[in-house]
């Protein structure tokens, strides 16, 4: 009788464990971005910025809007105007 109620156990906390990872993990078809879906805004000049110590990400495909952390904060969205006699684009 023991050895049957420690199975049932392992088995309930296995299926609680799993559970809780599909949870946090989410849905891969779900949040995931096709590449169809994303569209090119690298003419745009748009970067994630860390303002706690200055990171900054150009954004160069553009899907489902997720702002990373970076530093334990939230990265900001900044777009800039194009300069057309900026030295790195050539």
């Amino acid at each position: 009788m023991r050895i049957l109620v420690a199975v049932l156990i392992a088995v309930a906390i296995a299926w609680i464990g799993f559970a809780l990872l599909r949870a946090v993990g989410g849905s891969r078809e779900q949040g995931s971005v096709r590449p169809e879906d994303s569209e090119d805004v690298a003419e745009l000049s748009v970067f994630l910025v860390c303002r706690e110590c200055g990171t900054e990400f150009q954004v160069t495909r553009l899907g489902e809007v997720q702002v990373p952390r970076h530093c334990g904060e939230r990265m900001e969205v900044v777009r800039r105007a194009v300069s057309g006699n900026d030295p790195s684009l050539n």
